[in-house]
């Protein structure tokens, strides 16, 4: 689940993505401030669009919002003072986290592209990575599915010449840290700094 809320550009609505489908099937149903954004094949609803928001809490961001207990409890009120039954539940696990690459192999339909066995704590990922530095034993910055880069990107399940990706190993500057190298190359923590599955600050 990701929230944004705009005020200055889109007003006084809070954006709440929650899951992705056909737009082809997309359809609404609103009551009073709250709006359900589902697909009417399958009736999975995709996410919700809340007016008046600053009435039902209180957020002083700009983009995306950082997700809290308290805040998806507001939200899930407000939902029911608008006359809907559905709760929403977040993932409040960090999604920019230290990754170990255990293996590292060559892609068999992309000369450029690696797939990398990442350690991230909690789980083991499969990564497809087109950076020319990723080795097996790094220490690296990952950014996992559910992720909103600071370009605005959202991390997302995908599939690279048809091998299954879970996941992005980053670079400094796709991260937006300071001072990044323009050359390409995904950004290698040191070891001793950095324990696996730690949150990684942005």
């Amino acid at each position: 689940m990701n929230i944004f809320y705009n005020r200055d550009g889109i007003g006084d609505v809070l954006i709440i993505s929650l899951d992705e489908f056909d737009e082809t099937n997309r359809t609404f149903e609103r009551k009073g401030d709250a709006v359900r954004i589902f697909d009417k094949k399958t009736n999975v609803t995709g996410g919700f669009n809340l007016f008046n928001a600053s009435s039902y809490v209180d957020i002083a961001a700009k983009g995306q919002v950082e997700l809290s207990e308290e805040l998806v409890e507001k939200i899930n009120d407000a939902l029911v003072k608008n006359g809907f039954d559905e709760r929403i539940e977040a993932d409040l696990s960090p999604k920019f986290v230290v990754g170990y690459v255990k293996e590292k192999e060559k892609h068999p339909n992309a000369d450029k592209l690696s797939i990398c066995k990442v350690d991230v704590g909690t789980e083991e990922l499969q990564i497809v990575c087109g950076a020319p530095n990723v080795e097996a034993g790094q220490k690296v910055v990952v950014a996992k599915v559910g992720a909103v880069m600071p370009s605005g990107m959202l991390i997302k399940d995908a599939e690279l010449r048809g091998v299954p990706s879970s996941g992005m190993i980053c670079s400094a500057k796709e991260l937006g840290l300071p001072n990044a190298p323009e050359k390409k190359g995904i950004l290698v923590l040191e070891d001793q700094k950095y324990e696996t599955g730690q949150a990684f600050p942005l």
